[in-house]
């Protein structure tokens, strides 16, 4: 499973780059790839994208939700991944917002992709499509604020 890590910088308050975050079905606005994200509940997502050429479809759940701080998943079924994004104030009007995400490549084509380089790539253009779309925004299209404990 490769690891992936990226961080940006938006010029946005925390709370604003947090709540766009949390608006899931808008991912295909600035994720590339990205066909759709169905939220379930307040746990699970249903995604379905093109990763290095490759159909796919897989669930998610939210392991972890803590408001203006992180939004931990993780794969249940379907393409194998998981990941963190955590919030950080720099000041008033900006915040870093900091991905870390594991993938496992299945399959000749995506092991080709993910070791060409096209998974950090794209995951690098998703943060920095993120920030474009966010700060033309100036504000989120909307919010949850609910939290998700880690079990244990």
């Amino acid at each position: 499973m490769g690891t992936y890590e990226y961080a940006i910088d938006v010029n946005v308050p925390l709370n604003t780059a947090y709540n766009q975050w949390t608006q899931f079905e808008e991912f295909p606005l600035f994720m590339d790839g990205v066909e759709s994200v169905e939220q379930i509940d307040e746990e699970t997502l249903y995604w379905h994208a093109e990763i290095a050429g490759v159909d796919q479809k897989w669930r998610a759940k939210i392991t972890e939700q803590t408001p203006d701080q992180r939004v931990a998943w993780t794969s249940v079924e379907g393409a194998k991944n998981a990941g963190v994004v955590t919030f950080h104030h720099i000041d008033d009007d900006t915040t870093r917002v900091m991905l870390q995400m594991d993938y496992n490549p299945e399959g000749f084509i995506e092991n080709v992709g993910a070791a060409l380089g096209i998974v950090e790539q794209r995951i690098k253009g998703d943060l920095e499509r993120f920030k474009t779309f966010i700060e033309q925004r100036g504000v989120a299209t909307g919010a949850w604020r609910g939290e998700i404990e880690q079990p244990g």
